[in-house]
């Protein structure tokens, strides 16, 4: 996999990010962290980890934290495949792998993570729930159907890479992938992965209200593309 890189936005993740690096570079040599404005010492650690640093100086969200590490990444040389990864621990190498032998195919541009189809553990009802109702949503809105919109474990081809252009700073971002993929025609596929929530990804899980704030922001791009 050394024409993988690995994508991941990193804000104030210093106790947990050298072990996410750890397990990146298990399988590629190109972790891309983008430290967005951390507080903490996240940026030493993603250097003490190896992995390459590219700094925000102020916190711009991760929406532009992944469109950064994409635009660097594209600049690596040799790299044709990509993976947005988050660097919390709730995602797994070993599903990244798998998608990202998907694309070798050439017939998929884009392979995306669901947790509906594979495994949510430590999630609690009242999240998955929550999650349910943004995939109504986003199937509503976005015309592209999934199980999981709001998934950050993706694997996607150089096309993507090349062409695809988030807007939005923050978490609505997610959201504007899924409409990117309609408005693009990306061939896409999902593919069942495991989100392991631990006690510390749990206390930096959104609030409900960010859900609503989601919902308002898309609809908002909708009219403001009309």
């Amino acid at each position: 996999m050394r024409d993988v890189a690995f994508v991941v936005p990193v804000y104030n993740e210093a106790s947990v990010i050298g072990d996410v690096i750890a397990d990146i570079l298990k399988v590629t040599p190109h972790a891309v962290c983008v430290n967005d404005g951390s507080r903490d010492a996240s940026a030493a650690e993603i250097v003490k980890a190896g992995a390459y640093l590219v700094d925000h100086p102020i916190n711009m969200g991760q929406g532009a934290a992944l469109q950064t590490g994409i635009e660097f990444a594209r600049s690596l040389p040799g790299v044709e495949r990509f993976v947005t990864f988050d660097a919390d621990g709730q995602h797994l190498v070993e599903d990244a792998k798998r998608m990202v032998d998907l694309l070798e195919g050439g017939d998929v541009d884009i392979v995306l993570g669901s947790r509906f189809l594979g495994a949510s553990v430590g999630a609690s009802k009242a999240k998955k729930a929550l999650l349910r109702a943004a995939v109504a949503f986003s199937n509503v809105t976005s015309g592209v159907r999934l199980t999981d919109a709001h998934n950050g474990l993706r694997a996607f081809n150089r096309h993507v890479a090349d062409t695809i252009e988030i807007t939005a700073p923050d978490m609505t971002h997610a959201s504007e992938i899924v409409e990117l993929i309609a408005r693009n025609r990306y061939r896409y596929r999902e593919v069942p992965v495991t989100i392991h929530y631990t006690e510390y990804s749990r206390s930096k899980g959104q609030a409900s209200v960010n859900a609503l704030n989601i919902a308002v922001d898309t609809l908002l791009r909708k009219v403001g593309r009309q």
